[in-house]
């Protein structure tokens, strides 16, 4: 990869054309995908981790109960909270043996649902 500022001036700045980053053999690990976005915008890694801690704050506040309840991830993928209502103590069945069994009430809760959104979908 050849970095090149928009000038044509070597070293300044990757041009978004020129980037290319292949796809990984195994699963990418969090130090490895802080260590290739470092090489590829030439930040220092803790620049890097710095922006993803930022991000991971944004998330959480607004997908907390005082935030909007939804987060858009730059065009690629949609989180909202949904509320799970309680549910009352009441009778079931095993489906393995068929023997009657009681279910226990669990409490109201908030779940994250994530949404891919076009600009993921159209790149898949």
């Amino acid at each position: 990869m050849r970095l090149v500022s928009p000038e044509g001036k070597k070293g300044l700045r990757p041009m978004a054309s020129k980037l290319k980053v292949t796809p990984a053999a195994k699963i990418r690990t969090k130090g490895s995908i802080y260590k290739d976005i470092a090489t590829i915008s030439e930040l220092t890694r803790k620049q890097v981790v710095t922006v993803f801690d930022t991000l991971t704050e944004m998330m959480k506040s607004d997908l907390s109960k005082k935030g909007c309840g939804t987060f858009n991830l730059l065009g690629l993928a949609k989180m909202r909270t949904v509320i799970k209502p309680a549910t009352k103590t009441r009778k079931g069945k095993n489906p393995f043996t068929g023997e009657e069994i009681t279910i226990k009430a669990k409490p109201a809760s908030r779940k994250v649902r994530i949404r891919a959104m076009k600009g993921l979908n159209e790149a898949v």
